[in-house]
């Protein structure tokens, strides 16, 4: 069997990021396989670490959750490339890393921390009402509470929500049944007491049509977020995210316009 690693993404702080299982050398691998084994270690995110089939890669990579495969996530893709680079992996760029998954080639820059610039969009722009109105229902909030709400979807399928403040974020409890098949992401500010540099509070709620959870610590909708805010001109050019805070977790998310464009750079604090 192939040498796997886990991995806990998006802290500082041992046991307190996203934890995330890496397979490596997972070229002989079937569909089932690796459907078996992520639905066995029952973490948010597994992924199966390849050789490339685009020779602009450094490696391919194939992201699985409980439920099926995902084109592209955030944590997996920071946490594959520093399990590969652990492994001994040398990539072609001493700037760079370049993963190849679903959605194309994602570059992935060395420095104090990882960073990946944040993929398109497959799908923005407003949601529509009825489903806007099952979400606000769902999350038990009042049409005041929100600031703004659109569809941030890059591979997973989420929508985002910036509500009134970090506090409002924080005091959520979702009705698990009204959630079911919603992907929702949601921000606030702080404006005063900022912990310890935080300038926003993230939380993400997911359903697969069975079951419904929370995210630890969430890249693809923190870039999801970025794109969107910074876009709109929203938050700062540049913010530290933090999420997790309400299952005991502490994960930080770097965020920072990419050259001046609504896009945006997420990186790992390790």
């Amino acid at each position: 069997m192939p040498a796997f690693r886990q991995v806990d993404v998006f802290t500082e702080i041992p046991l307190r990021g996203n934890p995330l299982a890496v397979v490596h050398d997972a070229d002989d691998w079937s569909d089932a396989q690796m459907a078996d084994f992520a639905n066995w270690t029952n973490l948010s995110e597994t992924t199966f670490l390849m050789r490339p089939t685009d020779p602009a890669a450094d490696y391919r990579v194939r992201i699985f959750t409980v439920a099926g495969e995902l084109p592209f996530a955030g944590h997996p893709t920071l946490g594959s490339a520093h399990a590969w680079l652990a492994a001994g992996g040398i990539p072609q760029s001493a700037e760079q890393i370049v993963q190849e998954c679903g959605v194309g080639l994602v570059r992935i820059a060395r420095g104090e921390r990882l960073a990946f610039a944040a993929p398109d969009l497959l799908r923005s722009g407003p949601v529509e009402p009825a489903q806007a109105e099952r979400i606000t229902t769902a999350l038990g909030l009042r049409k005041n509470d929100i600031r703004g709400l659109a569809w941030i979807d890059n591979g997973p399928g989420w929508v985002g929500l910036e509500l009134a403040d970090a506090a409002t974020v924080l005091a959520l409890d979702p009705d698990p049944v009204a959630m079911r098949g919603l992907k929702v992401g949601v921000l606030g500010r702080y404006s005063d007491d900022r912990p310890d540099g935080v300038d926003v509070e993230v939380r993400a709620f997911y359903s697969d049509g069975r079951d419904f959870g929370e995210d630890p610590v969430t890249g693809s909708l923190n870039a999801g977020l970025a794109q969107w805010l910074i876009g709109s001109g929203s938050p700062p050019t540049a913010y530290q995210a933090r999420q997790g805070t309400a299952l005991g977790r502490d994960g930080r998310i770097h965020v920072r316009a990419a050259q001046g464009r609504g896009g945006s750079a997420a990186m790992w604090s390790r």
